[in-house]
């Protein structure tokens, strides 16, 4: 192999990481965000899979050898998930409407903070030297394509009268959305 060759087999293989933490994020935010375009509402499935996670890294953050400073900032921010649980028990359905909407707020910051944080501190525990290694172009465009995927499958759930029928939600063991699109008649 030719000196050339080797190089661009180094940086192909320092790209696969990339790649495979691009995919990931993006197959974690999608369904939230459909979820969100579809029926106005992130499901308590979602919630308590990123409370689960969260929970985990947060021991984990606890543990890790580094900074006090850098790990309580992190360890806070992984918090966020458990404030918002905690918050369902403490507000009622019967609680004032202020109430209410704080509830909402603090589920979406916890699903819109928490969740790429929660999924960037995973990536950071399985590879250790994964940031170190990468450029903040790099970071960027991970970012960008993430978010983009939320934002294309939160626009996706709002179109969904126009690609799936009620059908389609109920065989994926989901309550059809109001404004579904019957299935046509055979």
């Amino acid at each position: 192999m030719s000196e050339t060759d080797a190089a661009t087999f180094e940086r192909r293989r320092r790209d696969v990481p990339i790649g495979v933490v691009m995919v990931g994020m993006s197959l974690v935010v999608w369904w939230p965000a459909f979820t969100l375009g579809v029926w106005d509402d992130i499901f308590y499935t979602q919630i308590l899979a990123l409370w689960a996670a969260s929970t985990a890294a947060f021991v984990f953050v606890l543990v890790e050898r580094r900074p006090v400073g850098i790990r309580l900032l992190r360890a806070f921010l992984l918090l966020l998930p458990t404030a918002l649980i905690i918050l369902m028990f403490l507000i009622s359905d019967e609680e004032e409407n202020v109430f209410i909407v704080l509830l909402d707020v603090a589920a979406l910051l916890a699903v819109l903070i928490g969740l790429p944080f929660t999924l960037w501190v995973l990536v950071r525990i399985v590879w250790p030297d994964f940031a170190h290694e990468m450029s903040a172009g790099t970071k960027w465009l991970i970012t960008a394509v993430v978010l983009g995927v939320a934002i294309v499958a939160f626009v996706l759930g709002t179109l969904h009268p126009y690609f799936l029928t009620c059908e389609d939600f109920t065989i994926a063991g989901n309550m059809p959305p109001e404004g579904c699109t019957p299935a046509p008649e055979e």
